[in-house]
């Protein structure tokens, strides 16, 4: 796991910077979505509902890219690239997309959420960076 400098933490932890989603179709080709996530232990976590092109591509050990884009200057952003090391179907997955919805939204609770979505975690481990800060 690689170590990401400090001149981009703020658009880990602190600012309400959407990432870029970069993920690899079955027949090798990108997938971008644009998606809420968060920073905790070293780690990348995005929400996704089961069914979701995205949740179908990242399968445990599947390697994604990430660009963060400084919200208050354009021209500022930080590329992660990494591994899938954690893929989550359970409670914790469910509260995560509510605490997302508090971060980006100030809602407790996610809504957009529909009752037969199935929210699934995943954590990605990153091994590199690079940016513009």
């Amino acid at each position: 796991m690689t170590t990401i400098p400090d001149v981009y933490m703020d658009l880990l932890l602190e600012k309400k910077a959407f990432a870029h989603l970069a993920t690899v179709m079955p027949d090798g080709s990108p997938q971008n979505t644009p998606v809420w996530f968060d920073f905790a232990d070293g780690k990348v976590r995005v929400n996704s509902a089961l069914g979701r092109t995205k949740t179908r591509n990242m399968k445990q050990g599947a390697k994604v890219a990430l660009s963060i884009m400084d919200p208050d200057n354009p021209d500022r952003y930080v590329q992660l690239r990494g591994t899938v090391t954690g893929v989550r179907q359970d409670d914790v997955a469910a509260r995560h997309i509510d605490q997302l919805a508090f971060k980006y939204l100030g809602l407790d609770k996610n809504p957009y959420a529909k009752v037969e979505d199935v929210r699934v975690m995943f954590e990605i481990s990153v091994f590199s960076v690079q940016g513009m800060s």
